[in-house]
Order: structure tokens, then C-alpha cells, then sequence
């Protein structure tokens, strides 16, 4: 079951637009959302469906008018902050460039060791550096 809610939320990102950025969600807690909101329908309604292609999706989809309410407006809700955690992740290494260039001079670059400073830096980092690493989901 939670392959199914997870091929999903993931195929679910590709057609929804992102929200406002405020907030984002990871896969896990996408998944606990979706679960939660939609399991009894993927059930009812797309038991057969595929994981390959977006199967889950395209069925709660072409399902809509039967799918609960819940269901629909929490796959928007979610696809919306999972766009924005990718867009964050994306984002984040630019918004940080000046804090790293500043504050981890000489640190090997790759495998995640500026990111690793720049956590340990946190009270020295800027606030837009500190909220885009939060909004990307590393802390």
C-alpha cells in the first residue's frame, strides 16, 4: 500500500502547480497524508491500478467525482508542498553560496560537507540561508 501512495504523490507532482512558498512536506510525510486521506479510496477505486506510469494517480484522477473530498483536496495540498520542497532543495545552494563562501572556506565541496558546515554554522548563517536549508528539508 504505501508503494502505491508513493508512486502516486511522486506522479502527482508532475501535474499539479506549486503554492505559495511557505512550507514544504517530504515523501514520508506525504505518504502519512495521502494514506490517511486516500488509502480507502486507492482501495475502492484503483485497487488494480500499476505503480509504473502513475497509474495511482491517473486512476484517483479519472476517479475524482467519486474519490472523497478529503482525498482530493489533501493530494493538491501535498503535491503543492512537495513541488516546493524540490523548487527549496533546488534553490538552496544558491541562496547559500555567499554564507558558505564566507563560512566554510576550505571545505571540500560534494558529498554534503557544505551543507554539513553550514548546519554547524547555523547561528552565524544568514536567516535566508537558514530558511531556504529548512525549506529544502536537510534540518
Amino acid at each position: 500500500m504505501r508503494r502505491f501512495i508513493f508512486a502516486f504523490t511522486t506522479g502527482v507532482l508532475l501535474v499539479t502547480a506549486p503554492a505559495a512558498f511557505a512550507q514544504t512536506v517530504g515523501f514520508a510525510e506525504a505518504i502519512k497524508i495521502l494514506s490517511a486521506s486516500c488509502g480507502q479510496d486507492i482501495e475502492k477505486y484503483c485497487k488494480s491500478a500499476t505503480l509504473a506510469n502513475n497509474g495511482i494517480g491517473k486512476c484517483l484522477q479519472e476517479n475524482q467525482a467519486k474519490v472523497s473530498q478529503k482525498c482530493n483536496a489533501d493530494r493538491a495540498v501535498v503535491a503543492s508542498l512537495i513541488q516546493e520542497r524540490l523548487a527549496a532543495q533546488a534553490a538552496a545552494p544558491k541562496i547559500c553560496d555567499r554564507d558558505a563562501a564566507q563560512y566554510c572556506k576550505g571545505v571540500k565541496q560534494g558529498a554534503g560537507h557544505i551543507l554539513r558546515c553550514l548546519l554547524k554554522a547555523q547561528p552565524s548563517v544568514s536567516a535566508k540561508c537558514n530558511t531556504a536549508i529548512d525549506l529544502a528539508g536537510y534540518r
